[in-house]
């Protein structure tokens, strides 16, 4: 054997298949490996326990279940999941979890059955695509004290997201070095991607805030993290999703908005506020909100339009 074999073969020795008594730990391991995003590795596992738990089974015995009993099995516990009143969106994750893991093993030669079959609830998107409206928004930003270290980076993250519709993940994977201050553009990592980037133009203000922000926090190094904690204890680690979360349900409640905020509220009201500002034009819109359908916008436009109230209205008057 050539000493470029032994090399590739040492390489991929952790990824040899399982022996008969297989190691099910690891299939689940590898299974996981296959996920690029942290936050569905992590959630998809903690599906996997749950699921396991419920049904009183290990892993081994479930996938070495005949497609009939493994159906009704997996049936029965979306049965459960519905009577116990979960979120139509909670019961699709936690099915996909599950169909995801038996068709890696399948394919692995692990198990004899797949999981097309065993269907998810239906939903339908963007029902809700309500937020706040422009003059909300800047209370918020008013109200945010910037002659703080926190003040500032709060400041620049909420101008970020407001001005570029942008998703949480994306503001956390950001660095420093994605960020080019002379062209006004930032780099991202987006939704559904893996590891292609794409950069994005920034507004004035936004470019302004985010340099403010750099110059306080005297950090210049472009692998560290555009946005960080600035709190004790986790000083300059990377500001997680959640932590992106936290800083914007705070700053809203501190503006008096009694209505649960988040990154993605902040996103539905940039869009509609973009919408508006165009005069509902979907296709300019798109470049900003980045969705790859059409039609997701146009459902933004109805809601924005209240099309179903009009003609509520109307015949309403009728009467």
């Amino acid at each position: 054997m050539s000493d470029k074999l032994v090399l590739l073969n040492s390489r991929l020795s952790h990824l040899t298949p399982v022996s008969p008594s297989t190691d099910w730990d690891r299939v689940l391991a590898d299974w996981l490996a296959t996920k690029r995003s942290p936050h569905t590795r992590r959630v998809y596992q903690k599906d996997i326990q749950n699921f396991l738990s419920d049904i009183n089974l290990e892993l081994g015995k479930f996938l070495s279940l005949d497609r009939h009993g493994a159906y009704a099995l997996v049936s029965r516990y979306k049965g459960e999941l519905i009577k116990n009143n979960l979120k139509s969106a909670t019961i699709n994750r936690r099915l996909a979890a599950i169909k995801s893991l038996v068709a890696f093993s399948y394919n692995c030669g692990h198990s004899e059955f797949m999981l097309e079959s065993v269907k998810g609830e239906k939903l339908s998107s963007y029902r809700d695509t309500t937020g706040v409206d422009c003059e909300t928004f800047k209370r918020v930003l008013s109200g945010i004290d910037r002659t703080s270290l926190k003040g500032v980076r709060d400041y620049a993250l909420l101008m970020l997201l407001w001005s570029n519709a942008l998703r949480r993940s994306e503001v956390s994977k950001a660095n420093i070095g994605d960020f080019d201050q002379k062209s006004k553009t930032l780099r991202i990592f987006g939704k559904g991607r893996g590891n292609q980037s794409e950069i994005i133009s920034l507004g004035t203000g936004t470019v302004t805030a985010i340099e403010s922000w750099l110059e306080a926090r005297g950090e210049r190094d472009p692998d560290k993290a555009l946005f960080v904690s600035v709190n004790p204890g986790y000083r300059d680690g990377r500001l997680s999703t959640q932590g992106i979360y936290d800083v914007v349900s705070d700053r809203c409640q501190d503006a008096g908005i009694s209505k649960t905020m988040s990154p993605h509220r902040i996103r539905h009201s940039s869009i509609t506020a973009a919408l508006e500002a165009t005069g509902g034009d979907v296709r300019r819109v798109q470049k900003l909100s980045r969705h790859s359908s059409l039609n997701t916008l146009l459902i933004y436009d109805d809601n924005r339009k209240n099309h179903q109230g009009e003609v509520t209205d109307l015949l309403d008057s009728l009467i």
